[in-house]
This record gives structure tokens, sequence and C-alpha cells, in this order.
């Protein structure tokens, strides 16, 4: 098996080679020098005399001199080598971010710059890219909006059993609409650095439990809220509620008839949402969170971008989306602010 190009392993290698043609260079002066010949060392003594000779005033020397030379140059390449290593941390640091990741070309070295930069003018092209992608769908969303609101009204107009699911069907793809506009905002937020607001989770939890109400009435489910004191974050908190209200819609579909849902805030920033479902481990979340997935459980009318969506608002918060399948609770964890 081949092995990985290595810089330091070349570099060694060199330094290897070049210290032996040195060897075998500074061999033959001194060979020149005292001018041996074979025929100078035709007596068997002569020979011994002049190996002992290179031995103790030439062979050991070297390699007294060799030994930690090849230390040194190896401490040397891996130092030269550190700030890419550094330069390969902060990057994976900041593995989360989708925009504004660059490489720190000014901490290194000067024959590392050309490509540090050429990888930055590559990553600049896909932000552009990116950005023009997300206000193309932003667009898309918007012009939607109209024709979809207008066709929510014939339909409401309609008294028949048939328009009772397509109006059920186009106040879906409203909503999904609504929390794409909303992504593609928080998107752009994250990228243009925007001031947060100051938010109050236990204040945020009850408001969304409030609008989830009428739903919830609808279903014959209950809607409980658990939490003490107030708990503050930083964020968009129509990002944020967008994200709980993604959490009780699906707890609302797998929770039977006369269940109860429970939302609890605790005081580490964590909003949980308790249902009756079967609940879901972190191996199948991880799975749901892939962009048009359903849980087997989801009702038909599910778009597959709740989780997705919840996921993304969470990583632009820097916070996390996590399961907890021995408690039937998804989480949503926010850090706090003082």
């Amino acid at each position: 098996m081949t092995q990985e190009p290595s810089i330091t392993r070349r570099l060694t290698r060199s330094l290897a080679i070049v210290g032996g043609l040195g060897a075998l260079l500074l061999l033959l002066v001194i060979g020149i020098e005292y001018r041996l010949s074979f025929n100078h060392l035709a007596n068997g003594d002569a020979v011994q005399l002049a190996l002992h000779e290179l031995a103790e005033h030439v062979l050991l020397p070297m390699i007294v001199l060799i030994v930690p030379m090849a230390l040194a140059g190896r401490w040397a390449i891996r130092r030269a080598m550190q700030p890419l290593r550094t330069a390969a941390d902060e990057i994976d640091a900041r593995a989360d971010d989708v925009r504004g990741v660059r490489v720190a070309a000014a901490s290194l070295p000067q024959e590392a710059r050309p490509f540090a930069d050429a990888i930055n003018r590559t990553l600049e092209r896909v932000d552009r890219a990116a950005s023009m992608h997300e206000a193309f769908a932003a667009d898309i969303a918007h012009e939607l909006r109209t024709p979809l609101t207008l066709l929510s009204l014939e339909l409401d107009r309609l008294q028949l059993p048939e328009a009772i699911p397509l109006r059920e069907d186009v106040a879906q793809m409203r909503r999904l609409i609504d929390q794409l506009m909303l992504l593609a905002q928080v998107e752009a937020d994250a990228a243009a650095s925007m001031p947060p607001s100051r938010i109050d989770l236990v204040d945020l939890a009850g408001d969304v439990i409030a609008r989830m109400a009428p739903l919830a009435l609808d279903r014959a489910a209950n809607l409980e809220l658990a939490a003490d004191a107030p708990v503050w974050t930083c964020g968009r908190r129509e990002a944020i509620g967008a994200a709980l209200r993604n959490l009780l819609e699906n707890a609302l579909r797998v929770t039977p008839p006369g269940g109860t849902i429970l939302v609890r805030v605790a005081a580490d920033g964590t909003m949980a949402v308790r249902d009756e479902g079967p609940g879901l481990d972190a191996a199948s979340l991880a799975a749901l969170v892939g962009r048009h997935r359903r849980a087997d459980h989801a009702s038909a009318d599910g778009a597959g971008l709740g989780l997705a969506i919840v996921d993304r608002i969470m990583k632009a918060h820097g916070g996390t989306l996590s399961a907890a399948p021995e408690a039937r609770e998804i989480r949503l964890g926010l850090p706090l602010s003082g």
C-alpha cells in the first residue's frame, strides 16, 4: 500500500540524501588529501590502521553530528509546518459556519500563501454563488405567496367536502414557504453578522403554544408548558419560534387524541418537546435532518423539511438539535445570554 504524500517525509528524505552525499564527498576528499590508494594499502597492517583512523577521526564524529542534526532537522521541519496545522484546526473549529470561512494567509509561510489565497478566492466564489441561490429561492418563495393566498381564498368560498383537504394542502404549502423565507433571512443575517436581539425562551415558548392551541384543540391534544424563571438567549425570535413550532407540529402528528405534549424550558437554555409518540434516537434524528427525509410515522402532508430547517436555525444561533429517546423528547439547546 502506497503512503500518502507528506512534505515532512519528503524533506526528511531529501536531507538524508544530502547528508549521505556529503559524507561520501567528505570521505573522498579525505582519501585524496591523504593520497590513499590500493597500492599504499597493500599491507594488511596499513589497511587496518587506515580504517581505524577513518573510524576514529571521520565516521565517529560524523555519527555524533548526524544523529542530533537529523533530530533537529525533523523538529525544524515540523515547526515550519505548524502554521498549516494551526490554520487547519481553525477551519475545523468553524465547521458549522456556512459563510465567511477563510484561511488566515498572513500567518502562513510565504511559500504557502499563494495556495491559501487561491483557496480563499474559491471560498469567496462559493459564498457568492450560495447567496445568489438563496436570494433566488427567497424570490421564488415570495412570488408563490400571492397565488397561494388567492387560491386559499377561492377554496374558502367552496363549501364542498373535497375542498377541505385542498385547503389543508394549501395551508401546508404556505407554512413551508414562510419557513423557507425565514431560513433564508436567518442565513443572510448570519452571513452579514447582524446583531441578535435578547429573547426570553419561556415567554417565546408560551407565545408559540398559544398560537398552536387551536391546532391542538382540533386534534384533541393537550399542550403544557413547564418553566420556572425566565431563560435568556440571543438571536432572532421569529426563527427560534419557527423551530419550536416545527417540533410541536411533529409532536401533534404522533400524539394520539387525548394525549399531552409538554414543552419544557430549562435554566441551561434547553427547550424540550415531549410527546406520546415512539420517540427518536440520535441516529434516526440525524437521518431525518437530511433534507426531504420524513419519519415513518409522520403524516403524508409533511414536507420533509421541518427538522432540516430546525437544525439549520439552531446552527445559525450556535445551538444544537438533539434527541432524548428515553424521555421521548426532542431538544433545542441554545447558548445563554447574561
